[in-house]
């Protein structure tokens, strides 16, 4: 491990603790990340698939275009009706997969391993959703084009995540705007503000909010309303976390200074 991340004070258990790192830790972490290496050499393979099947300029431009286009959308529609919808946890088959694709984030915003989607589950989402559309434009050659469209935002989507959770404050005023809009959806309420990098689809669907007090705190922000009662009767998140639900991450500023944060 580089000596840049070699601090225990950075470190929660076995993962990186975003809340305590500096911009230059992110980097290393990123960079030497397995997830994100897997994605690199993904982009790599679909690079050289292009060049061999050729499919020409422009059907391929067409094929990232489309994809840039599809992927805030179908982003939009996955983390607000799956990964914050309540029926996976309801049942047994579906419980672990809810709990690591985003409850365990919501418990602990801050953790860096279960920031980063699994590839077992990003993977095939993003093959299923980009290789269709660059199939229909132009073949195999602009399908690899989409699909290597689709691992790059993904890698992008990831950074900026990892920066939105950061204990750093962004030079840049949009990277600011975008990250305090972030920051809303993990401490002040669930249901608003399900983009990353965009939020243009937040603002056709209308769950873009930029300010707290225009509406209260949610209740259910660190949990996704698998409470106390809902563990009860639906218990095997539970189980495999080992304890009940939090309703407040560890360390988590009181409510009121929370939201004046957030703002």
């Amino acid at each position: 491990m580089s000596a840049t991340l070699r601090n225990s004070t950075i470190r929660s258990g076995r993962s990186f603790d975003l809340g305590k790192m500096n911009l230059r830790q992110l980097w290393v972490a990123y960079l030497t990340y397995p997830t994100i290496l897997l994605y690199f050499a993904l982009i790599v393979i679909s690079v050289a698939l292009v060049v061999h099947l050729a499919p020409g300029w422009v059907p391929l431009a067409a094929s990232v275009v489309a994809v840039m286009l599809v992927y805030p959308l179908v982003w939009y529609l996955l983390h607000r009706y799956v990964l914050h919808g309540q029926w996976l946890y309801k049942s047994r088959w579906t419980a672990a997969l809810w709990k690591r694709i985003h409850f365990d984030h919501h418990q602990d915003p801050h953790l860096l391993d279960v920031l980063f989607g699994a590839p077992a589950t990003t993977l095939p989402t993003i093959a299923a959703v980009t290789i269709p559309v660059g199939w229909l434009i132009g073949g195999w050659g602009c399908s690899a084009a989409a699909f290597g469209t689709g691992v790059t935002i993904t890698c992008i989507y990831e950074f900026f995540h990892c920066i939105q959770h950061l204990n750093y404050k962004p030079k840049a005023a949009w990277i600011q705007k975008m990250k305090a809009w972030h920051v809303l959806h993990h401490f002040h309420d669930e249901d608003i503000n399900f983009g990353i990098t965009s939020y243009v689809v937040d603002r056709a669907f209308g769950t873009l909010y930029t300010d707290a007090k225009s509406r209260p705190r949610s209740p259910t922000v660190f949990n996704l309303g698998y409470d106390i009662k809902e563990a009860q009767r639906y218990p095997w998140v539970m189980e495999l976390t080992g304890s009940a639900p939090r309703d407040r991450p560890d360390g988590a500023r009181p409510s009121a200074r929370t939201d004046r944060t957030a703002a």
